[in-house]
């Protein structure tokens, strides 16, 4: 599949970001904010670009994880699913058309001025225009843009230094003429002003370094247009009083007249209705490819999804925008046509920021952003609390039309029309704990299944068992200190190797036929292990929708009795003990060993901590299985808390001498093995800190872990003694959770 070639720096960032702000914003909605809040109008413009700061940083991160077309639709229904994909991407439709509308309101303004017209007639008249340029294909926003951005700025700068000498200076910019409630009420509305700073994340694929120049150019735009947007609402309080500025729709013009007469006023009317006239035509142009994008993942008719077969434009979904278009200029004023969108705009600033922490915490393979948004997840959560207060003071008539206009009709065309075309999951619904636990007969077809890709993988072969599968997620320090354990754990019989990688649902499978250099590399590796160690090995890489769910067929399907996995711990830049471990270790039927890579080439020496006195033997049996193919050591640690004198403490390695007696008779262990079998017992006030000091005397720590659904909420979100000893040991780490089955009837050593 071809892509696009990257030939976008900074300054075409910035530059297409504040175009894609410039136009209703500054023109027509200061007037109309005017009405909410009075003179603190310029503090609501303010507020809103804070509350939109978090919004753009999540966009940024999702669109260098996810960089294609499509921008906030792809990146919500990867993470949540095609009902909310369908949700989000009709209402970003219907929203992107709503902002086209009232940039159309706001040229029959500026128009009248030259012309005097019918003000819906006006903007009919346009929308028409513009609906057959998009159609014939020669709408696409040009150089022309950037010219008509630069002259804006500049134009309505030298109109803000020539103001200074009109001020009244009686006014109040910091009078709250309507209270917090007023201010927050004009946040809301004036919202929709900065809804085109992050459109620009949804051409990253054509950004060059995208991981700096994403996130700088919307910042650096952000800002340009916050401190435009507020200068120009603090002159125009200066300047006018409240009954020349209440419900004014060309308040521009009239500060233009006021600075430099008739002739700047005409010249202001014409950039604004130049400013407004691209914007309009380019919310048609992006408006359009919703229903264009959607139809492709069969979540809207194909109709939607063809091309005209000369112009090679969407022409129904043109058709489409512009119809709706029409109905919002005709049926809603400016005033609802502006809340309606900022609402359902807030709506989706808050699910980009919730999408941010379910692909960070469910850990899925594929996320890789090459920009990490700050303060995680600080950041989001301030997004989602200005997100919802803003929600609650653009008013409770406005929400209700926004479910009603939006999302009701999004969801009833879901379920009579998306769900019966398309049944992938996203990955909140991947990892979700139902459909964790369903079975792989209940799977759905999107996601494929070992057996359906067996067809696509000659080499991959599940009719013979393995004795160990070790599973490889392609971030190991070291994949073969995990695969010589594995070798080790076999016992010369079969070991299987699986190479896993996930992949969104909306990427075909066919895609990955072609093996790739480094996998071709580390199957080179792996062989020349399995010829040298003499264990029969068999590799394989697999592509996966879920690779945890994959990871558990495979045990299942190859009834093996190890599966070995390597996981550092909790994930950096995440915030729960969430890990795509944990549901494994409450539901394979086999033995995990979740190994921790400390770099250690040789295992010499083995420290097999020990917690129960009673039960604890299972770690024992592992580590001297190891021991034996490594040729080591093995010591039993345990720690018994404060030193409570020497008589105690030799009590306790009295005891632990004795549970290796017993051990060793137990399990047969071999004389010249039993005399590298020692005992360590520790005293101290920080377990943690004594265990780690004690790690530094081995080259491998094992113990055995607790399931993870039963461990206290505390301890899934800050982390247990377990995940905080895997993070702090100075050797490796190998924890054990046995199954059920081998703690019933423990298993036996064997030469």
């Amino acid at each position: 599949m071809k892509k696009l070639r990257p030939n976008l720096g900074l300054l075409s960032v910035v530059t297409i970001s504040i175009s894609a702000m410039l136009g209703s914003g500054l023109f027509v909605l200061p007037g109309i904010a005017f009405t909410k809040t009075g003179p603190t109008v310029w503090l609501a413009y303010l507020l809103a670009a804070v509350a939109v700061l978090p919004a753009s940083l999540s966009k940024a991160e999702l669109a260098s994880a996810m960089p294609t077309s499509g921008g906030t639709y792809v990146y919500l229904e990867r993470t949540f699913g095609p009902l909310v994909g369908t949700i989000a991407g009709l209402g970003l439709w219907l929203s992107l058309l709503l902002k086209a509308a009232l940039a159309l309101v706001g040229f029959g303004a500026y128009l009248d001025v030259l012309t005097h017209i019918n003000l819906q007639l006006t903007s009919l008249s346009l929308l028409l225009l513009i609906v057959a340029i998009n159609i014939i294909g020669t709408g696409k926003v040009s150089k022309f843009l950037t010219v008509i951005v630069f002259i804006t700025i500049m134009l309505i700068t030298i109109l803000e230094f020539g103001s200074f000498t009109h001020f009244n200076l009686d006014s109040d910019p910091l009078r709250f003429s309507y209270g917090l409630k007023g201010l927050f009420s004009a946040t809301a509305l004036v919202f929709v002003s900065y809804a085109g700073v992050t459109k620009v994340a949804a051409i990253a694929e054509e950004i060059l370094e995208p991981e700096k120049n994403l996130p700088r150019g919307i910042l650096i735009s952000l800002f340009i247009v916050t401190l435009l947007y507020c200068s120009v609402n603090y002159i125009l309080t200066k300047t006018f009083n409240a009954t020349e500025l209440s419900n004014n729709l060309r308040p521009i013009y009239d500060l233009a007249v006021v600075v430099g007469g008739d002739y700047a006023g005409i010249l202001l009317c014409v950039i604004a209705i130049l400013c407004m006239t691209s914007m309009a035509n380019a919310g048609v142009l992006a408006a359009s490819r919703f229903p264009f994008a959607m139809s492709r993942d069969n979540l809207m008719p194909n109709r939607f999804g063809k091309l005209h077969k000369n112009f090679l434009t969407p022409v129904w979904s043109i058709l489409a925008s512009g119809m709706l278009i029409a109905l919002a200029i005709t049926f809603f004023n400016i005033e609802s046509i502006a809340k309606l969108a900022s609402a359902f705009i807030l709506l989706v600033y808050v699910s980009e920021n919730i999408a941010v922490i379910v692909l960070r915490e469910t850990r899925v393979q594929w996320y890789q952003p090459k920009y990490k948004s700050p303060l995680y997840p600080l950041n989001q959560i301030f997004g989602i609390a200005c997100g919802g207060a803003l929600l609650f003071y653009i008013g409770g008539s406005v929400l209700f039309q926004c479910i009603v206009v939006i999302v009701v009709p999004a969801i009833i065309f879901y379920f009579f029309y998306g769900k019966r075309n398309s049944s992938r999951l996203g990955v909140l619904g991947i990892r979700s704990p139902k459909r964790a636990l369903e079975g792989d007969e209940e799977k759905p077809k999107s996601l494929t299944t070992l057996e359906e890709r067996i067809k696509k993988i000659p080499s991959l072969d599940l009719t013979e068992d393995a004795r160990v599968v070790v599973s490889l997620f392609g971030k190991e320090r070291s994949p073969e200190m995990l695969i010589e354990m594995g070798a080790g754990l076999a016992r010369k019989e079969r070991l299987e190797v699986a190479h896993l990688t996930e992949v969104p649902e909306q990427t075909e499978l066919e895609d990955f036929a072609d093996e790739p250099s480094i996998l071709h590399s580390l199957r080179r590796r792996v062989l020349a292990m399995a010829m040298e160690n003499q264990v029969p090995v068999t590799f394989d890489p697999i592509v996966s929708y879920d690779i945890i769910k994959t990871i558990h067929t495979l045990g299942t399907r190859l009834h093996c009795e190890w599966m070995l996995v390597e996981y550092g711990g909790r994930t950096t830049g995440a915030f729960t003990l969430h890990n795509p471990i944990g549901w494994l270790r409450d539901h394979l039927d086999c033995h995990l060993g979740i190994f921790r890579d400390a770099g250690v080439r040789y295992f010499r020496k083995i420290m097999v901590l020990v917690k129960d006195m009673d039960n604890d033997f299972f770690p024992m049996v592992t580590a001297a299985n190891l021991c034996m193919v490594n040729k080591a050591s093995m010591t039993l640690v345990r720690y018994i808390g404060d030193f409570n004198g020497q008589e105690h403490f030799a009590e306790k390695e009295k005891d632990l001498v004795e549970l290796k007696e017993k051990f060793i008779h137990q399990y047969n262990i071999p004389s010249d093995q039993a005399r590298h079998v020692n005992t360590k017992v520790v005293a101290g006030e920080d377990i943690l800190q004594k265990l780690t000091d004690v790690s530094s005397e081995f080259d491998l720590m094992v113990f055995s872990i607790d399931e993870y659904l039963n461990r206290p909420w505390y301890k899934r979100f800050f982390g247990g003694l377990d995940d905080k000893l895997t993070e702090k040991a100075v050797c490796s780490v190998l924890k054990i959770r046995p199954s059920k089955t081998i703690l019933l009837s423990p298993p036996t050593l064997e030469e």
